[in-house]
């Protein structure tokens, strides 16, 4: 449990890094061969750790710490999930490991989606920032003089 909370707090602490960078870097600098090759290596250790660590260490903790296996069968309260096997009306049984198996699934999705939208924040940084800037400039008092001189 203690690896799975740590790798994900690694993660979130890593992703949140690149939105700090992102604030403080400007938009159209050039980039040099020293700052192309240290990014790399920190996205390529993020995506190591949200696609290998995180799901790893998820399903290590519940094969063997929960012990869900795939010869132990889910069926709930009452016949809500109850498999036939078992006496309910559900058409086929559910492993925990099936179950533990479509979390790690979700895990990817999520990260993917996350990834997405890091990338879209990472490339639109400066359409955000030039739209509260025009924003300010159009702002005009109660008599209809823009409050901020132009030009």
């Amino acid at each position: 449990m203690v690896a799975l909370v740590t790798s994900i707090g690694a993660s979130v602490v890593m992703a949140w890094g690149v939105f700090w960078y992102a604030k403080r870097r400007p938009v159209g600098t050039p980039l040099t061969w020293g700052e192309a090759m240290v990014g790399s290596v920190y996205v390529f250790f993020l995506c190591f750790l949200i696609y290998g660590i995180v799901p790893h260490q998820w399903l290590t903790l519940a094969e063997n710490e929960w012990s869900w296996r795939a010869d132990r069968i889910m069926f709930g309260v009452g016949d809500i999930v109850r498999p036939q096997s078992r006496g309910g009306w559900f058409p086929f049984d559910i492993t925990y490991r099936a179950i533990s198996d479509t979390i790690a699934v979700l895990f990817y999705v999520v990260f993917l989606g996350g990834q997405i939208w890091m990338w879209a924040k990472w490339q639109n940084r400066d359409k955000t920032a030039d739209a509260k800037q025009q924003a300010a400039l159009n702002q005009t008092s109660t008599f209809g003089r823009p409050l901020i001189k132009q030009g």
